[in-house]
């Protein structure tokens, strides 16, 4: 059984697909984006800008499933450009704190709306 997991203080899904599904005791969490959602804009600046706008959403959804970044097992970050990568780890590395969760990391072509970054999460209870 699996229960759809959403909230406003994340950017809402702009197509047919969940913020995130909770699923015996796993949450998946779809791919969160720069988005500021109270103005559903792009966050303005660089990628310290929005690697803190996304974990900021990943909290939110979090939060909504009753849990935090410590119940994440694994993430997974698209950036627009691998030179970006010591910039986006020092926002990543606030964020967790003990064992850091399982990670990969990769260079992609193109991200929606022309964002540098992207992040996904799996998360047990």
């Amino acid at each position: 059984m699996k229960k759809v997991i959403a909230t406003e203080k994340a950017p809402a899904a702009i197509g047919p697909y969940s913020q995130a599904i909770e699923a015996n005791g796993m949450v998946f969490m779809s791919g969160q984006i720069p988005i500021n959602p109270a103005t559903g804009e792009v966050v303005e600046g660089g990628i310290t800008e929005q690697t803190t706008q996304v974990f900021e959403n990943i909290k939110n959804v979090l939060a909504e499933a009753g849990l935090t970044t410590a119940n994440v097992v694994k993430t997974t970050v698209f950036m627009a450009d691998m030179s970006l990568f010591a910039d986006m780890n020092a926002v990543y590395a606030k964020y967790f704190e003990g064992a850091y969760p399982a990670r990969s990391a990769v260079a992609v072509k193109g991200l929606p709306k022309g964002v540098l970054v992207e992040v996904e999460c799996i998360v047990v209870r």
